[in-house]
């Protein structure tokens, strides 16, 4: 296993994404955990659940733990597909995605519930763990 992926399992947004690394994980180079698993707590005592549903956390295969869009380009380039958001760790362009993938984690839900179809709650409604609204 090469990286070990902490994902918000009630996201639709978040699982179809997990969903199409799994089908490109041909050679199991990823391992994916549902932070809303009724056993995460104990198995990963050292993974804050909540800070995990408000940023994507990721496990290196050396146990170092990396965030976000880091998360995202590392399971990609793993993958070997969507090579272009190397771009997106680049100098000078790596602190304005990290903004806005901030903004977009901060509000996925809402997202979710915008492509749902709700027109009454825009809010995604299967999410248990709720943010503060800090990071």
């Amino acid at each position: 296993m090469k990286l070990k992926i902490f994902y918000d399992g009630l996201c639709p947004l978040c699982s179809a994404e997990i969903n199409q690394l799994r089908a490109y994980d041909t050679n199991n180079q990823l391992a994916f955990e549902d932070i809303h698993a009724a056993d995460f707590v104990k198995r990963y005592p050292g993974i804050d659940q909540v800070r995990a549903n408000r940023i994507l956390h990721g496990q290196m295969a050396d146990g170092g733990l990396i965030y976000g869009l880091d998360v995202t380009c590392m399971a990609w380039k793993t993958v070997g597909k969507h090579r272009w958001l190397s771009v997106l760790r680049w100098p000078g362009i790596r602190w304005l995605a990290d903004l806005v993938y901030l903004f977009f984690a901060r509000h996925r839900n809402l997202v979710a519930g915008f492509f749902s179809g709700d027109g009454k709650n825009r809010e995604c409604r299967s999410c248990k763990i709720r943010s503060t609204g800090q990071f």
